[in-house]
C-alpha cells in the first residue's frame, strides 16, 4: 500500500467513525418530539408547537455551522487539517454529551445549547474533503470523493440501527432517548484518538489567510459575485435544500403518519445505507475517468427530484423499500460528482476555502427547510417532502441550462488561484 492510498484508507476510517455517530442518533431526536409517549415533554406542549420547536432545533446545527465550519475550512489552510480536525471532533464530543445531559434532565434550553455547540465546531466534513482534495489527481478525484460517500452509506446502514436499538427500552430495560448519545460520545473519542495518533497531515503547504467571524457570509459574497461560481453554487444550495426537506422532515411523517418506532426507522435507513454504500462505493468507481462529472450532473439530480416526489405516495410502509433505493443511488451519484465540479473551480492551494464556501451553501440548505417545515408540517406531513422534490428539480434546471460548458471546464478559477 503507497502513502497516497495508506491515506485515504485512513481517511475512510475517520469518516466512518464520525459518520456512525452522527447517524446514530438519526431515529432519537424526531422520537424525542413526535413519540406520544415521549417523556421529554411534560408539561403539555401540543404537536403542532413540538413541530415548529423541531424545526428550530434541527436548523440550530447548520446555522451555526454557516459560520463555523468556513472559519475551519481556512484555518485548515492555515494550520493544516489535523489540527483543526482534532479541534471540531472535541466540539462534536462535548455537544453529544450535553445532548444527553439535557434529555435526562428534560431541559429544552440546554438541547438547542448542545446541538449549537457541535453545530459551529463540525466543519469536519469540509476538512476531509480538503484532504481528500489535497491526495487526489483530476482523474481520481471523483472516485475518492465516492469512497468518502461510502463510508457516510456504511455509517447509514450501522448508525440508525444502533441508535433505534440503543433507544429501545424493551431490549434493555435502562435504554432511553440518551443511550444513543452517550454510545456516540465514546465513538467520537475514539476518533479524537485515531485521528492524534493515526491521521498524517495532508496539506503539502500552508498559506496566511484572513479568519474572521463572518466568513460564511463573506463566502456566499464571494459565490455570488464571482461569475465562475455563482451558478454552480445556486445548484449547490438547491440541491442541499430539497435534500434537507427530505432528510429532516421524512422520519417525522414515518413516525405521524405510519407509527414507525426508533428501531424502525433505523433499520429503515440502514437499508437506504445498503444502496448508498453499493453507489459510492461501485458504481461511482466505475464511472471515475469514464464518464465526466458534469455529464453524470445531467441526469442524477433529476432522478433524484423525481424519487423524492413520490415517496409521499404510498399509503402502506413496505413502498418505503423499494423508492427509497432510488432516492439513495440517485443522491450516492449526485453527491461526490457534485464535490468533484465544485473543487475544480479553484486551484489546489485553494481546496479549503472553495469547499469552505460549498459548506456554506450546504449550512444554509440545512439551515432554511426546517424553520420552514416545522409550519408546514402543522398544515400536511407530506409538505415538507413535495417542497424538497420541486427545490431539487429547479436545482437541475439551472444546472442543465445555465451552468454551461465554458462554466465546467476544470481550469481553476483565476480569482482564486
Amino acid at each position: 500500500m503507497n502513502s497516497r492510498t495508506r491515506t485515504i484508507v485512513i481517511i475512510f476510517i475517520t469518516v466512518f467513525l464520525d459518520m456512525l455517530g452522527i447517524t446514530i442518533v438519526i431515529p432519537v431526536i424526531p422520537a424525542l418530539f413526535f413519540e406520544p409517549d415521549s417523556m421529554f415533554f411534560t408539561n403539555g406542549y401540543s404537536m403542532d408547537q413540538r413541530s415548529i420547536l423541531y424545526g428550530l432545533l434541527i436548523a440550530a446545527f447548520p446555522f451555526m455551522q454557516f459560520f463555523g465550519a468556513p472559519i475551519l475550512g481556512t484555518l485548515s489552510d492555515r494550520y493544516g487539517r489535523k489540527p483543526v480536525l482534532s479541534l471540531s471532533l472535541v466540539g462534536t464530543l462535548i455537544g453529544y454529551l450535553l445532548f444527553a445531559f439535557a434529555i435526562l434532565t428534560h431541559n429544552l434550553w440546554l438541547l438547542f445549547i448542545s446541538r449549537m455547540i457541535p453545530g459551529f465546531m463540525g466543519g469536519n466534513i469540509s476538512i476531509i474533503m480538503s484532504s481528500i482534495s489535497d491526495v487526489s489527481d483530476e482523474v481520481n478525484k471523483a472516485r475518492n470523493f465516492g469512497m468518502v460517500g461510502a463510508a457516510f452509506g456504511i455509517g447509514f446502514i450501522l448508525g440508525p440501527s444502533i441508535g433505534g436499538l440503543l433507544a429501545d427500552d424493551q431490549l434493555v430495560s435502562w435504554f432511553n432517548h440518551a443511550t444513543p448519545f452517550w454510545f456516540t460520545s465514546i465513538l467520537t473519542f475514539i476518533n479524537i484518538i485515531f485521528v492524534r495518533f493515526l491521521f498524517k497531515e495532508t496539506l503539502d503547504s500552508t498559506r496566511d489567510v484572513e479568519i474572521t467571524v463572518f466568513r460564511g457570509l463573506k463566502n456566499v459574497a464571494t459565490s455570488f459575485r464571482t461569475a465562475k461560481l455563482r451558478n454552480i453554487f445556486i445548484v449547490v444550495l438547491l440541491l442541499s435544500l430539497g435534500f434537507s426537506f427530505f432528510t429532516q422532515f421524512f422520519s417525522v411523517l414515518l413516525i405521524q403518519k405510519f407509527s414507525f418506532a426508533e428501531k424502525d426507522i433505523g433499520f429503515l435507513y440502514g437499508w437506504v445505507g445498503l444502496w448508498l454504500v453499493f453507489t459510492q462505493a461501485v458504481l461511482v468507481r466505475k464511472l471515475s475517468g469514464r464518464v465526466a462529472s458534469e455529464r453524470i450532473l445531467m441526469f442524477t439530480p433529476l432522478a433524484l427530484a423525481i424519487s423524492v416526489g413520490i415517496i409521499v405516495v404510498p399509503d402502506q410502509s413496505f413502498w418505503f423499500y423499494i423508492i427509497n433505493p432510488a432516492i439513495a443511488m440517485a443522491q450516492g451519484m449526485t453527491s461526490p460528482n457534485m464535490m468533484t465540479v465544485v473543487s475544480r473551480q479553484a486551484g489546489r492551494s485553494h481546496q479549503g476555502e472553495i469547499l469552505g464556501i460549498n459548506q456554506s451553501m450546504n449550512s444554509i440548505g440545512q439551515t432554511i427547510p426546517p424553520l420552514i417545515a416545522g409550519y408546514l408540517n402543522t398544515l400536511n406531513g407530506s409538505l415538507p417532502i413535495i417542497s424538497g422534490a420541486i427545490c431539487i428539480f429547479c436545482g437541475w434546471l439551472i444546472y442543465v441550462f445555465l451552468f454551461d460548458r465554458k462554466n465546467r471546464e476544470s481550469a481553476p478559477n483565476p480569482d482564486m488561484a
